[in-house]
């Protein structure tokens, strides 16, 4: 198809679109016209409908009403036809035709569309309900001159009205009024209400033979006399005036019974539901009574079908959404005919928490307003009618192969979805919803199924994509297209699928719904951006005071776009503050102010038509005061300290700026807002929650909101005092968290000098592939990850190690490391999309400063061990400088690495315990045997390790060496007493053997300076060692002794240590 065909289709089918619209329009007000009769009504209608049909010049309706028939001049019997029956309170009255006079293009009824089906099906229903309506009303204002009529109460002709032209909504109105009589205790309608119901013995009457048998019905011969003894009742218990106003209103929620039968039915799609809501609408456009039974079952079966099965969200929704809410929500959403989707789980918590907060409003216990964005919708179901229009099926099984195979295709899955077309009626939605967004930016989000659900946030997984929306109507359009295929084939990327199978859910037939939302902001110049944007969290999980609670929440806040505070970015900082303890922030001193502020801001540019990013001084410089807010986001740097911008004094060309948002919070109510807004939201929904939200300037905009990810294992750890130094890998003492880790086994260390002499891009990216590799060979939460810089982040990979959630997703924790050298900076990017992955998933973090305070590191014990890394991944041995893997348990005798960690004491320890200990022995002092045992079992094994080494490199030819032995203590706590002695057999002459000495002496003195340099009395060596010519007698005594184990290392005889 040639692109002008294409867009001929796309613009005469919104023309057609126009039309229908116009057209029902003006129908709905000639039906409500008082001033026209019924007759002249008909003949308008029909004369209006030409006009609404693809060819009017051809098109010709009849419309047939009891005995009588209206055309518009030219009808003929015997072309292709559409007819529909005109339906009046349950009897066909009439029909109504539509045709053309010739031959036209074949539509996809016969000669007509798909949308003028429906269009005349409602206009057929629309005229039934009005004729209906028209002769109730007729018939009410009719009195009667008979004296049998003249008796009767008003009431009473209404009733004997409808007996007659409805007999089914008669019966329902009686069974309304016995219910009502019961309820106020009469008891002959007990009695009556009992002869019509079936009779339900109490267990102590029923047989219990009787239990499987099917209950009698009951069998009223005397309807006449039930009827009037009903009617009878009714008259004597109630006044005229309480009648008349219960029959009104039983009779306004009996014109929801269509609309509940289209809810309830299966089959119904949401084209059904749609027209069957504007119908109900058009029925009664002035306010509806309804009962509060009918509201709230309205409510759980429109939740049910637009949005969510999910019980427990409409268990809460259900208090608080409209019914207007969903006539609102129809206009703006893109499905299929036939179309049984939902809008997903992004889609549902914003549209939740916004009716909660609007409630809130309304009910004065949120002191201000909360708006959303401009949003159209694409439901859940239009994914699978892209994959089937495209013929692209093998890519469901994608998410069955190895992670890696899913790696390495996903760039050709990807290229692949945006090659693809678009059905037509979703292109027409497209184009009618851009339209509706003008030239303003937009922002394409992922709304799965499964995303933003209790313990499966899906935070990050699929893409969100900024669209400037710039530049003529076909380029927009293509440009949304191309990113919704971008986040449409996101569902089957290797770290969605890596964390759906983690959680159980692969096999879940994901569906992906999209949100396309207005972006909050203001043009300045070439740019658009909010004013502030960022992330809110009710619990504060990661908090950097003691005197923090978790119920006071965090809040990671950027200028601009909103991207660097939920994206971790290796570059740059967002502001975090405690909204239950504003004045507690994390950065205290000018220089930590300074240093830890935001430099960078993303925004649009709508002159080149690109997201992007800049420094915020470049652009302060630029806009100046033009930015929405600008003296509540910078400070003014004045003499090594931050001050307030003076609006009469300030120079936005030559003063230095910083970040801090100082203003906001000291001269607005906004961290006080957002507070409420925190607190409402969590005791709304019964969890935790975390929001997103923008300002531009002006308004507060709520952008999502989802169930929180937390961990349930938040109590801080025991810390034991005095551990011997030789038993401690690392500790901390900086924004410490709480969390329980299981105890390790394997340390995987990334070293930062090494990394930071790493050359090149795919030198780095490289480790990131070697941790990858790790993650699936070492066992699940038996490793921790050590490493510098800011692990998973966008940016510069020189400052961290630059790999995805599914790399790291088995570790038990994460410890970044900074130091000055490599420029290496932990980013407490608590809240991000990478830290929400953390929590989820258990996976414990911990920066480790180890250039300045308490904290340290030690090394020693990771690279004097053996780095297995040369043995798992030997293709990669030459990172062995870079990337060290040692095994805790082989090192030090079924020993394992426990990490204990208080943020109360603001302390994280790595304790290497020997095998066998007890959770409740780290709580003792390094008196206890348990400690003791420890160090002496690490400096043993240390030792081990380094004479063993020494015996490989020895030169055996020079030496003339025929063997050689290793003598540890037999028990590592009596190498206080004992020495470990190298027994070497050797003829080498003297000269040979005073060299040997030397070279021993010097090892010797070195393995002593790094064992005993912080041991309170100083050992003259670290070993002995004996050089023999005959050395058997040795053995024997040693032997017979049984104070020392005896291991050959040459010629080896046995593993070593193993």
């Amino acid at each position: 198809m040639q692109p002008s065909d294409h867009n001929y289709r796309i613009t005469s089918a919104l023309e057609e679109r126009q039309k229908e619209i116009a057209f029902l329009h003006d129908f709905e007000d000639l039906l409500h016209d008082q001033t026209l009769l019924k007759e002249d009504i008909f003949l308008i209608v029909i004369k209006r409908m030409q006009k609404a049909w693809q060819f009017p010049e051809l098109c010709e309706v009849r419309l047939r009403y009891r005995d009588k028939t209206y055309e518009t001049g030219g009808y003929i019997e015997d072309m292709p036809h559409l007819s529909v029956d005109l339906i009046a309170g349950e009897k066909i009255v009439g029909d109504i035709q539509v045709t053309y006079t010739a031959d036209v293009v074949k539509g996809e009824v016969g000669p007509f569309l798909k949308q003028e089906k429906r269009l005349l099906d409602t206009i057929a229903f629309r005229l039934g309900d009005f004729i209906f309506n028209h002769r109730l009303k007729k018939k009410l204002e009719k009195k009667k001159v008979e004296e049998a009529v003249k008796e009767k109460t008003e009431w009473r002709i209404v009733v004997d009205m409808i007996r007659k032209t409805d007999p089914a909504l008669f019966m329902r109105l009686l069974r309304k009024m016995l219910h009502q009589l019961n309820w106020k205790g009469i008891e002959e309608a007990e009695v009556l209400l009992k002869e019509m119901s079936i009779d339900l013995k109490g267990d102590e009457e029923r047989e219990t033979e009787d239990e499987n048998r099917p209950l009698q019905k009951r069998i009223i011969n005397d309807y006449d006399n039930y009827i009037n003894a009903i009617l009878k009742l009714t008259s004597e218990n109630f006044t005229e005036e309480e009648i008349l106003w219960r029959i009104q209103k039983w009779i306004q929620n009996d014109n929801t019974s269509s609309l509940i039968k289209v809810l309830e039915s299966q089959g119904s799609s949401l084209a059904d539901i749609s027209d069957a809501i504007r119908r109900f609408y058009h029925l009664a456009p002035e306010k509806i009574e309804l009962s509060p039974a009918t509201v709230k079952g309205l409510r759980v079966s429109l939740l049910r079908r637009f949005l969510t099965d999910d019980l427990d969200f409409i268990q809460i929704a259900k208090d608080y959404v409209k019914l207007t809410d969903f006539h609102k929500l129809i206009d703006k959403m893109i499905f299929m005919p036939g179309s049984h989707g939902k809008l997903g789980g992004k889609s549902s918590g914003v549209f939740l928490a916004h009716n909660i907060l609007n409630s809130s409003v309304s009910n004065a216990e949120l002191p201000f307003e909360v708006k959303v964005p401009k949003t159209w919708y694409l439901t859940s179901d239009c994914i699978m009618q892209f994959i089937q229009y495209n013929n692209l099926e093998e890519v469901y099984e994608h998410k069955y192969r190895d992670i890696e195979e899913i790696r390495v295709e996903y760039p050709q899955v990807l290229q692949l979805f945006k090659d693809s077309q678009f059905p037509p009626d979703v292109l027409r939605g497209l184009s009618v919803a851009l339209d509706d967004f003008g030239d303003r930016p937009i922002i394409v989000r992922s709304s799965s199924l499964l995303e933003d659900q209790v313990g499966s946030a899906f935070s990050g997984k699929y893409k969100s994509l900024f669209l400037a929306n710039q530049g003529s109507k076909p380029e927009r359009l293509s440009a949304l297209m191309d990113a919704i295929a971008e986040v449409y084939a996101s569902t089957f990327g290797p770290d969605p699928i890596e964390y759906r199978t983690e959680r159980g859910l692969i096999d879940f037939h994901e569906e992906m719904g999209i949100m396309i939302m207005e972006v909050v902001g203001t043009r300045v110049g070439d740019y658009f951006f909010p004013s502030f944007a960022g992330v809110a969290f009710s619990n504060n999980e990661f908090r950097w005071s003691p005197r923090i609670n978790r119920e006071d929440g965090l809040v990671r806040i950027v200028p601009g776009l909103g991207t660097r505070a939920v994206d971790r970015v290796s570059d740059d900082y967002p502001v975090l503050i405690a909204p239950g303890q504003p004045n507690l922030r994390v950065n205290v001193t000018y220089e930590e102010s300074v240093r830890y502020s935001p430099k960078k801001i993303d925004l649009i540019n709508l002159k080149t038509n690109q997201f992007q990013t800049i420094e915020i001084d470049h652009l302060i410089k630029e806009v100046g005061i033009d930015y929405p807010q600008i003296n509540n986001i910078v400070s003014v740097v004045s003499n090594g300290m931050l001050r307030p911008p003076n609006p009469l004094q300030v120079d936005y060309q030559d003063d230095e700026f910083v970040v801090t948002f100082n203003g906001l919070l000291s001269k607005t109510q906004f961290i006080q807002k957002m507070h409420s807004i925190l607190q409402i939201l969590e005791a709304k929904f019964g969890v935790p929650v975390d929001v997103e939200f923008a300002s531009d300037g002006k308004d507060f905009y709520l952008l999502q909101c989802r169930p929180q990810s937390y961990s349930g294992q938040n109590t801080a750890d025991v810390i034991p005092k005095n551990v011997p130094p030789e038993s401690i890998l690392f500790s901390a003492s900086k924004h410490i968290s709480n969390g329980k880790v299981p105890p390790v086994r394997f340390v995987v260390y990334v070293d930062p000098e090494g990394y930071d002499n790493l050359k090149t891009k795919e030198e780095m990216l490289e480790v990131a592939a070697v941790v990858g590799k790790l993650n699936k060979m070492l066992p699940r939460k038996k490793f921790i990850l050590m490493g510098p810089g800011r692990w998973g982040s966008r940016g510069d990979i020189k400052l961290g190690v630059s790999i995805t959630y599914s790399q790291i997703n088995n570790t038990a924790m994460l410890i970044e490391i900074a130091k000055q050298k490599g420029n290496y900076k932990p980013d407490l990017s608590f809240g991000t999309h990478f830290f929400q992955d953390l929590v989820e998933a258990s996976i414990r973090y911990l920066p480790l400063f180890i250039d300045g305070g308490n904290s340290l590191l030690n090394e020693i014990i990771i690279k004097e061990s053996n780095n297995l890394l040369l043995d798992m991944l030997p293709e990669y041995s030459h990172l062995k400088d870079v990337v060290y893997i040692l095994d805790i348990e082989n090192e030090f005798d079924g020993g394992s690495l426990k990490v204990l960690m208080s943020a109360e004491e603001e302390i994280a320890l790595a304790i290497i315990m020997p095998e066998g200990y007890k959770e409740s022995e780290i709580v003792e002092d390094n008196n206890s045997p348990t400690f003791k045992s420890l160090g002496e079992n690490i400096k043993f094994n240390r030792i081990a390790k380094f004479i063993e080494r020494l015996s490989i490199k020895l030169d055996k030819e020079k030496y003339r060496i025929e063997s050689v032995f290793f003598l540890p203590p037999v028990h590592a706590m009596e190498a206080d007493q004992l020495r470990s002695i190298l027994l070497i057999k050797t003829d080498a002459s003297e000269e040979r053997l005073n060299s040997l000495r030397a070279y021993l002496n010097v090892w010797n003195d070195c393995l002593h300076t790094l064992e005993y340099r912080n041991d309170e009395h100083e050992e003259e060596k670290a070993f002995d060692y004996i050089l023999s010519d005959d050395i058997d007698g040795y053995l024997r005594e040693y032997i017979e002794a049984g104070t020392y184990m005896i291991t050959q290392l040459y010629p080896l005889k046995s593993d070593f240590l193993d």
